[in-house]
């Protein structure tokens, strides 16, 4: 049996994680494990996380939000996620997002093919525990760096700057 073949189980809080934009990625299924078509991570980040406007070449994404606040902008419209909301996002699209309010949100982001959550492995760190990195974390400038140097082998084209504060 391959690797795409098998049954992936996965018991909340035991990774694979990684640190990247000051917020916690934790892998629950990639692309060696659905033959490349979906990537699937529990995504913890902070108040004031913004993107800056960017938009994917290669993958859809989605998400549904578990906990928190989101504001999304995708193409021209801008959208609040709160608990139980659901985005579908086509590739191609130009977007960005903020996280509002005084707690973090927690949300599945999915993607489609599922290589684009091996960018956030490359600009990040390895989560050395299950939660939101503190001073342990990258500095954001060097995470930034990485992030100008690695983001176009995954597609990825900034566009805009983010959603104000």
């Amino acid at each position: 049996m391959t690797d795409e073949q098998a049954v992936v189980f996965h018991q909340a809080g035991t990774g694979p994680g990684t640190w990247a934009m000051g917020s916690l990625f934790e892998h629950l299924v990639g692309p060696a494990a659905t033959g490349g078509r979906l990537g699937v991570s529990l995504v913890v980040q902070p108040p004031g996380i913004a993107t800056p406007l960017h938009r994917h070449t290669r993958e859809s994404e989605a998400f549904f939000v578990l906990e928190g606040r989101i504001e999304y902008r995708a193409g021209e419209e801008t959208y609040e996620l709160t608990a139980g909301s659901f985005l579908h996002l086509p590739a191609g699209i130009p977007h960005a997002f903020r996280i509002r309010g005084d707690a973090p949100a927690r949300f599945l982001g999915l993607t489609v093919p599922g290589g684009l959550m091996g960018l956030y492995d490359e600009v990040g760190i390895p989560a050395r525990e299950m939660r939101l990195p503190g001073d342990d974390g990258l500095p954001m400038a060097e995470e930034i760096a990485r992030w100008n140097e690695v983001g176009s082998r995954y597609g990825l084209e900034v566009v805009g700057p983010p959603i104000p504060a």
